[in-house]
């Protein structure tokens, strides 16, 4: 699909899509295929669910297991199949020789596009729930899914291999399972000791963004004794945003963002008295009662901005760009106002980071702040200081967007600031992967696509979203209405900073 030519991945109202899991249940809600719909309606899929055995447990453990008779798991596997397009499919629990063989039986006539394995092998007590020919069945299944996500005891057993007990020994063990299985490996640190707990993907064959064999994505360790479901809800999370997204890096990075929150309000919910749930609900509850939180708040601005965002695409410097007819002159005086907005740019996120509350977030808009300024003595030396053109006087566009940027910079309300800052990633990012498909060789304008198009940049994009998300969370209903209205001028004067150089034209926003 396209618009006017621009390649149109935004789909902000587009039909959620439908994930199907295969897993068994737990009556506490907290796992199995309980966590695997309500991590999919959080990630914004429609979820559907095959059971493989009704399990008897609580927040201290199973107590018991049935389960049903194969030819009725293929029943219903056969019933959702026959009926629904399905867009992507995460497996669980299976535990029997039997099940697995069904399963894969069934994957085999009925391939999804993305298929997420979580292989429940081993109990949290340590004790393996899968004879021997069963962990073989789950080794046999590997080259049908897309995606697997064991923790590091479950890692040991498909590597048929003692435990890892160190980040590196657990990427090199995920190395070889991915090559042995030809599948992608989530490898999770949560079974390392330390303050950090980093997730990364391992495919030996180099299938990740920019034929990467590794993509490591950093996380904390968040304190809280309830992370039952775990597990399950991240794989469930990886289905449903890869099927969102596109590909397994921004997967995981926005995965890892919502986990995070989920254990972070996990105490919230007070469920149990053993190892509680996850707060898989987070981004519409808080133990306060609050509603309105980090992802679906600001994707609900993202919608909201949709007429800002198709007008960018039928600018025709937007659509220059795309395809490369873009006049070399139009492109130089973009990329000289550009440079005259990123120092004035550079000085609100420093800002940013001095309000910031905490040190991971201070870290974070320092580190983009110094990006910015190196942004634009790159522009001038790779591109403006070869044409020699003097230092332009800046376009009212450039003037009335910093004004704005400023303004907001020299008040004391974080959530606000970062608010306005926000369209400059999500924008530049949305635009720059669209686009990324003309950036060939031959493309005038490939470095800059790729620039807006990397997944550094995408990564740093969603942690933007994330802070964002966070500062919405803590601020009450006034100061959100005041973060929402300084994204949306943002946004707008992205609009008129793209069209100051298009024929088009554009007065600066009032």
């Amino acid at each position: 699909m396209t618009t006017n030519g621009v390649p149109d991945g935004r789909t902000p109202r587009a039909r959620p899509p439908r994930v199907l899991s295969i897993a068994g249940t737990d009556p506490t809600g907290g796992a199995g295929i309980q966590a695997d719909l309500k991590s999919i309606a959080a990630s914004g899929g429609y979820g559907m669910a095959v059971v493989t055995a009704l399990v008897a447990q609580n927040t201290h453990g199973v107590r018991s297991i049935h389960t049903p008779p194969v030819a009725f798991l293929r029943e219903q596997l056969d019933a959702v199949s026959d009926d629904v397009t399905i867009d992507a499919v995460k497996i669980g629990m299976l535990g029997s020789t039997a099940v697995i063989d069904e399963v894969a039986d069934w994957l085999r006539r009925n391939r999804a596009p993305i298929v997420v394995l979580d292989p429940v092998m081993i109990a949290t007590s340590g004790d393996r729930l899968l004879d021997a020919d069963a962990e073989e069945a789950v080794r046999r299944l590997l080259p049908l899914v897309d995606l697997v996500t064991p923790n590091l005891p479950e890692l040991a057993v498909l590597a048929d291999e003692p435990l890892s007990t160190t980040w590196a020994e657990a990427l090199d063990q995920a190395a070889r399972v991915s090559e042995e299985g030809s599948v992608t490996v989530l490898v999770k640190g949560g079974h390392l000791s330390g303050a950090q707990s980093p997730d990364a993907l391992v495919d030996a064959a180099g299938r990740l963004p920019e034929g990467s064999t590794v993509i490591e994505v950093p996380g904390e360790r968040i304190p809280t004794s309830n992370t039952h479901g775990t597990g399950c809800s991240l794989s469930s999370a990886m289905a449903t945003l890869r099927a969102r997204h596109g590909d397994w890096h921004t997967a995981l990075i926005d995965a890892k963002a919502w986990l995070g929150g989920s254990l972070r309000f996990a105490d919230d919910l007070d469920v149990g008295s053993g190892s509680g749930p996850i707060n898989h609900f987070w981004s519409l509850w808080r133990g306060d009662g609050a509603s309105a939180i980090p992802r679906t708040l600001t994707d609900a601005w993202w919608a909201d901005i949709d007429d800002i965002r198709t007008k960018i695409d039928r600018l025709a410097f937007v659509r220059g760009l795309a395809d490369g007819s873009l006049a070399e002159e139009e492109f130089a005086h973009y990329l000289a106002q550009d440079a005259l907005y990123l120092r004035d740019y550079a000085r609100a996120l420093a800002r940013a980071s001095q309000l910031a509350p905490t040190t991971e977030e201070q870290a974070f808009w320092a580190d983009a702040a110094h990006a910015s300024i190196a942004s634009e003595m790159e522009v001038h030396r790779d591109w403006l200081g070869t044409r020699r053109t003097a230092r332009p006087e800046p376009h009212p566009v450039t003037t009335a967007y910093l004004t704005h940027l400023l303004a907001v910079s020299g008040g004391s309300d974080y959530g606000v600031l970062i608010a306005a800052l926000l369209p400059c990633f999500w924008i530049y990012r949305d635009v720059g992967m669209r686009l990324r498909a003309h950036a060939s060789g031959e493309h005038p304008y490939a470095s800059w696509l790729e620039t807006y198009a990397d997944p550094m940049f995408a990564a740093a994009t969603s942690q933007a979203i994330d802070y964002v998300g966070r500062s919405a969370v803590r601020a009450g209903a006034d100061d959100r209405d005041a973060m929402w209205r300084a994204f949306r001028a943002s946004a707008q004067f992205e609009l008129e900073f793209f069209a100051m150089s298009s024929r088009e034209g554009c007065s600066p926003s009032s």
